[in-house]
């Protein structure tokens, strides 16, 4: 049958299965927009209150989900404000599709009002991207977006459709979906039988977990792998839920902010398994000593990865659910029990701690985790309350701890808790934020209560931007340039206007009543937690040094 291209583009988003959208109208994309009208009751579309908000739902649902994240933008100024968005689904691997219109054929490469070449503008951020100018290679594009951001390693698209193609007529018919098969092109038995041998001779093996565990929806994998191998285990910052954290075996997050015990453990290990991480430069301090002790294994989806930042001893090359389902075949029992002994002696002397008498980061997550059971959706955005968010809240499910990992993008959470509490509506989704995050894009309350999504937001509150004053204290002898915020910007009343309920905390018993409050109410809710102003995060890696060389506000009272 024939369609405008504009039905075609939501007849194909019907395709695949699409029922959420976030996006933000505009002159060239308004074809698109009169057709989703007219598809409101299959499609929802999230009206957000910025372009930048709209990219992050995406990726926030996408990530809470195991789903495409979908977002629409207009030309020009609309589509470059999904920059930064597309930018931090790149480089955390997150399937989202960006949709946006351009003007006509006639117009382009005229500096027409509001033009631009956003294919090109995103294209070192993109798996792929593409402008549509012939209405007739509409569907077959919009349909390759959706697989190319599924398979293999995951990742954004972004389809440019021309004004005139959103209004041309072309055939269309339906398809289904082209099935997204996990990648084992280049997965060889010899790897995996290397891997067998390289596990079987170990004699203090350890693990570590990645984003790409949980991307390839592999966490029952995991578990029975690391209990097999029966190996102390620790988790990337992305990592973190694609194994249980109150499992005995778990020792925390390794890395600049890692525990000690995972810091010191990898750097005493034989062998180090490493499943779906990249070697971010925040996991391994300096390159030249990381493991230096281990022999490394690492698995990954991804052949460039390989070598790139560490030098391995063997890979294992495809998708970790099918890589580990082969592995727990060939696996026996191992036991390990003096180094498990080892490993628990550590956990007990380096417990992770901190000043519990007033109200602190810390106290603020472990409030949280008692009032939701454990159970809560988290999102953050980027500083120190990402830090204590991945700490001390235990994840025990994957999809459940949402941040920005390798991009670090300031005001990345609400969007991502907006979108995350769409795609499930059945959770507690709680946002984590700074006060430097929060004032990036608190605009999206405003997204929230027009859609009545009940979500809470938290903003640890200390007046400064925390985590670069910390390296200023620690690094720069105190010279606090530019990071203090002494505004007089009162989050509360801000909430009111918006239409949220606002609550100020000041006091450590005041958190708890608050938390529980802001859940029996069932609305957005801003939560203004006031702490102190030098609140650190402990432990700490400097940079560049090796992560045996982590401390902690202990060490810094003794070295003192």
């Amino acid at each position: 049958m024939q369609l405008t291209g504009s039905e075609i583009i939501i007849e194909c988003l019907k395709e695949q299965g699409v029922d959420t959208v976030f996006g933000y109208p505009g002159g060239t994309i308004l074809n698109v927009y009169d057709e989703l009208y007219r598809h409101q009751d299959e499609i929802n579309h999230i009206l957000t209150s910025h372009e930048q908000g709209a990219s992050h739902a995406a990726d926030g649902y996408a990530r809470a989900t195991g789903k495409v994240g979908v977002c629409f933008a207009t030309s020009g100024p609309g589509a470059t404000n999904l920059v930064t968005g597309i930018a931090t689904a790149y480089m955390d691997s997150i399937p989202i599709v960006a949709i946006t219109a351009n003007v006509g054929v006639p117009l382009l490469g005229k500096d027409s009002f509001q033009e631009i070449d956003i294919a090109g503008v995103v294209m070192p951020i993109t798996k792929h991207s593409m402008i549509v100018k012939d209405v007739t290679k509409l569907a077959d594009t919009i349909r390759r977006a959706f697989h190319i951001a599924q398979s293999g390693r995951p990742g954004p698209v972004l389809v440019d459709v021309t004004k005139d193609v959103t209004a041309l007529k072309a055939e269309y018919s339906y398809r289904e979906p082209e099935v997204v098969i996990p990648s084992t092109e280049k997965l060889t038995m010899h790897d995996i039988e290397q891997a067998v041998q390289m596990i079987a001779k170990a004699k203090k093996p350890f693990i570590m977990i990645g984003g790409g565990a949980i991307l390839a929806d592999a966490a029952e994998e995991v578990r029975t792998f690391v209990h097999k191998v029966n190996a102390p285990v620790a988790s990337s910052l992305m990592g973190k839920g694609a194994f249980p954290e109150d499992d005995e075996l778990y020792t925390g997050m390794i890395g600049m902010h890692g525990t000690k015990t995972s810091n010191l453990g990898v750097m005493e290990s034989d062998l180090l398994i490493t499943i779906g991480a990249r070697f971010s430069d925040r996991v391994t301090g300096n390159t030249e000593t990381f493991a230096r002790k281990a022999k490394i294994l690492q698995i990954d989806v991804d052949a460039a990865e390989i070598n790139k930042n560490v030098v391995v001893d063997a890979s294992v090359i495809g998708d970790v659910k099918e890589v580990l389902k082969l592995l727990n075949e060939q696996i026996p029992k191992q036991g390990h029990e003096e180094w498990l002994e080892h490993i628990r002696d550590m956990k007990e002397r380096y417990p992770m701690q901190y000043n519990t008498t007033g109200l602190t980061g810390p106290c603020v997550i472990e409030a949280l985790y008692e009032a939701t059971n454990g159970e809560a959706i988290v999102t953050t955005d980027v500083g120190q309350h990402q830090m204590w968010a991945a700490q001390y809240y235990k994840y025990t499910q994957p999809r459940t701890f949402i941040t920005s990992g390798g991009l670090g993008t300031m005001g990345y959470g609400l969007g991502a808790a907006i979108g995350a509490k769409f795609g499930r509506p059945d959770k507690i989704v709680v946002n984590v934020g700074g006060d430097g995050c929060f004032r990036m894009n608190m605009n999206e309350i405003a997204t929230a209560v027009r859609n009545e999504l009940p979500i809470i937001q938290l903003v640890i509150n200390n007046h400064v931007l925390g985590m670069v004053r910390q390296w200023q204290t620690l690094f720069y002898e105190k010279r606090y340039s530019h990071t203090v915020l002494n505004d007089k910007t009162d989050f509360v009343k801000v909430a009111e206007a918006m239409g949220a309920v606002g609550i100020r905390v000041t006091k450590k018993s005041e958190i708890v009543p608050a938390l529980k409050k802001a859940i029996e109410l069932n609305t957005t809710v801003v939560i203004d937690c006031q702490i102190d102003s030098d609140d650190k995060v402990f432990p700490m890696v400097p940079a560049g040094a090796s992560i045996e060389e982590v401390f902690d506000e202990q060490d810094l009272i003794i070295k003192e």
